[in-house]
């Protein structure tokens, strides 16, 4: 599974990408409001150090206003992945700019159906969102399953980027479905490390090493 990374925050970012963590990151309105930072600045620092795909929102609510402000995007870098909303307006530009290549990433995606029709339209990745959908009551992970079968069904090449994760265990679940990427923020990756009997272990080890009076260096 890749892992991408929910935030704008450069830093954190880096951090994560040191240690391999980072296979692409995603953006959006939210995230640059978050960042304080212009969002073609802050893309392009992003794409400077991140070799993976790197998800930029349009704004706009109309299609050909979708195609300008994609192009403009995709020019910051040749791994951007235009990020669109699962609109009709949204998969006629999701058409229009698969089609001259670059990559798009249909956002906001909540049933089967709408995921149906971003992979006929061409989406490079489509975004599902697990904990939205948690929120209100729905299964967010049963329509990650939905997907992926419906995709193997007919095989149709779009990736899967679970997102709107929540927690550590929406990320292992994602991958046990089959998910092709998940798209979590900095803190979510880092707390799946946490395990309450690695701690206690640790404190052992650490306790019964102090007894023998010994050092390594």
């Amino acid at each position: 599974m890749k892992f991408f990374v929910d935030t704008a925050d450069v830093a954190a970012i880096a951090e994560l990408n040191d240690l391999g963590m980072v296979d692409g990151v995603t953006t959006n309105p939210s995230l640059i409001l978050k960042s304080g930072r212009d969002i073609l600045e802050v893309t392009k620092e992003i794409c400077s150090f991140v070799s993976g795909p790197v998800s930029a929102e349009v704004v706009a609510l109309t299609a050909p206003e979708m195609i300008k402000e994609g192009r403009k995007l995709a020019a910051i870098a040749p791994n951007i992945a235009v990020k669109v909303p699962l609109t009709w307006d949204g998969l006629k530009a999701c058409k229009v700019l698969s089609g001259e290549g670059f990559m798009v990433n249909v956002t906001l995606c909540f049933s089967a159906n709408q995921a149906l029709l971003a992979a006929k339209a061409g989406a490079t990745f489509i975004s599902p969102f697990v904990g939205r959908l948690d929120d209100i009551n729905a299964d967010g992970l049963e329509l990650i399953g939905d997907i992926r079968t419906i995709y193997d069904n007919y095989d149709f090449k779009t990736q899967i980027l679970a997102a709107s994760i929540r927690s550590a265990n929406h990320v292992s679940q994602c991958a046990l479905i089959g998910a092709d990427v998940v798209t979590a923020p900095p803190s979510v990756i880092k707390a799946m490390i946490s395990h309450p009997l690695t701690d206690k272990g640790l404190e052992g080890f650490m306790k019964d090493w102090a007894k023998t009076g010994q050092k390594i260096l």
